[in-house]
């Protein structure tokens, strides 16, 4: 093991391993390789969507506590931006990302998870953000990013509360997306690399503008949404996969274009 995060690419996926055991906690260390490796993925032409997993018994179970123990206020304001950054920095990868879900996700951990486009969780994962419990909030994104995924109430309910929850209620509420019968952890990881491999030799810039127009437009009302769709619409007719992907359809029907990410 080097270093508490490893990338590894194979078949056009891209592996964000966490490896800080035994809990994966995310001290100051493995958020700034989370950035670099978000970079790093982000930029590479032979990366077309990405995994993150924390191996077969825990994906990651909160912050590193240990070591914001002793943090004062002026502390954390110097903090806590870089925090949420290296998270956000997760969140704007331009290509499908997917979380591999074992054991705990809670806290940073679930906040984590959330940064993905996607979450697979084993059958006996649990979620949460039990900050409420340290007497503090999230504060890596998880009062911002659970309330769009699962609505206003269920999330106060949640961060009031600090509750585990487990793997088919947060699947029944929209917390993550594909619970996996098998425990095994490297089943999990199996189902999160099959659910984006569907985007590995798929139109890149038109991925890339799919998920900013969704995830931009979620920000903004509906009018700016309308406009940011537009323009990203009318962006893809410089790439040639555009005209890669007209001429098949007229000729060949549809489903059957060979893009080039170009």
């Amino acid at each position: 093991m080097s270093g508490p995060l490893a990338v590894e690419v194979e078949g056009g996926i891209a592996t964000l391993r966490l490896q800080r055991p035994p809990m994966n906690a995310l001290n100051v260390e493995l958020q700034e390789a989370l950035r670099a490796a978000a970079e790093e993925v982000s930029e590479r032409r032979d990366v077309a969507a990405v995994v993150i997993y924390g191996g077969e018994k825990v994906f990651a179970a909160g912050a590193d506590i240990k070591e914001m123990e002793h943090m004062s206020y002026t502390d954390m304001v110097a903090r806590s931006r870089r925090l949420q950054s290296a998270f956000t920095a997760i969140a704007r990868i331009p290509k499908p990302t997917v979380a591999a879900i074992t054991g705990y996700a809670l806290g940073g951990g679930c906040e984590l998870a959330m940064t993905c486009d996607f979450r697979v969780a084993a059958r006996n994962a649990k979620l949460g953000q039990p900050e409420i419990l340290l007497g503090v909030i999230p504060g890596a994104g998880g009062t911002q990013r659970l309330t769009r995924l699962v609505g206003p109430a269920k999330a106060k309910d949640l961060v009031f509360s600090g509750r585990f929850v487990p793997a088919d209620e947060a699947l029944a509420i929209g917390l993550v997306d594909e619970v996996v019968d098998q425990e095994h952890g490297e089943d999990v990881y199996a189902a999160a690399r099959a659910r984006v491999e569907r985007y590995v030799g798929g139109p890149a810039f038109a991925l890339r503008a799919a998920k900013e127009a969704i995830d931009r437009g979620l920000e903004v009302d509906l009018d700016t949404g309308l406009e940011i769709e537009s323009m990203q619409f009318a962006s893809l007719f410089a790439t040639k996969d555009r005209e890669i992907g007209m001429r098949s359809f007229v000729e060949n029907g549809p489903g059957k274009a060979v893009f080039e990410g170009a």
